[in-house]
């Protein structure tokens, strides 16, 4: 469903070109749930953003359903890690925003809007403003805005990064319950948690850095639904295990590279 081809991705750093991205090829199968980790820098956000259509890559090519993709598109919703909420506007109007965008009829899109509360459990919370809200709430109603729109594919830039860690493992148990009751979407979601990488992801793409390329692609072992079991289990800390010792030598070597 989504094919990258040898992305490159080169910015100006100091006047001189800078690499972020090289030679970045892999295959998001359709209802796939894939993660994005790797060091500091390795371009991840970049790379979500080329996916997204939010910037064009200087080389290789980016594809959905065979498509080059050429800009944002109504097939995608990117879910952000600040949430990105309008802080004038109430939960209601924020939900509803990408639908008003699109064009669509108030009593439609207050409709889809109420349904998406429902699902990330914020029924009750229409009128409230943001300031007004929890960071796991916010974030909640940045998922429910994403979802309204009915995107086949979701692009989620560490979104849980801004919470602390009890609020961040609720929010990893929602949002895997809620995507594996929703049709399966299509799932791009970049981390820096080995954690949560392998307890939401059917694989998960190593990238290293300096230039940004991927390292490897892991299949993780765990059928679904998931449970709480899974993270429970000695195959599951091995997976992890595993990642963080990758993880580990990269950045040793990245550290000895720079001296």
């Amino acid at each position: 469903m989504i094919d990258l081809h040898d992305v490159g991705m080169t910015f100006e750093h100091d006047g001189a070109p800078f690499d972020a991205l090289r030679d970045v090829s892999f295959s998001i199968r359709e209802g796939e749930f894939a993660s994005l980790i790797g060091p500091s820098g390795c371009g991840k956000t970049t790379l979500l953003k080329i996916v997204a259509g939010l910037l064009r890559q200087t080389s290789g090519e980016v594809f959905i359903d065979s498509s080059p993709v050429a800009g944002p598109g109504n097939d995608r919703a990117f879910i952000f890690q600040n949430f990105v909420l309008l802080p004038w506007a109430d939960v209601m109007t924020n939900v509803s925003f990408g639908l008003e965008a699109r064009g669509v009829g108030r009593e439609e899109r207050l409709l889809r809007a109420a349904e998406e509360l429902a699902r990330v459990g914020l029924t009750g919370f229409e009128n409230h403003y943001p300031h007004q809200l929890s960071g796991g709430m916010q974030q909640r109603v940045g998922i429910a805005r994403a979802l309204a729109v009915d995107p086949r594919i979701l692009l989620l830039d560490e979104p849980f990064g801004a919470l602390d860690a009890l609020t961040r493992q609720l929010m990893q148990k929602d949002l895997l319950a809620l995507w594996q009751r929703s049709e399966r979407r299509t799932a791009l979601f970049v981390t820096h948690s080995m954690d949560e990488a392998v307890f939401l992801s059917d694989r998960v793409i190593l990238m290293n850095t300096r230039p940004g390329r991927v390292d490897s692609v892991i299949d993780v072992p765990f059928g679904r639904p998931r449970t709480e079991d899974v993270v429970r289990s000695q195959e599951y800390r091995e997976v992890v295990t595993d990642l963080w010792s990758r993880l580990e030598q990269m950045q040793r070597a990245d550290m000895e590279t720079r001296g």
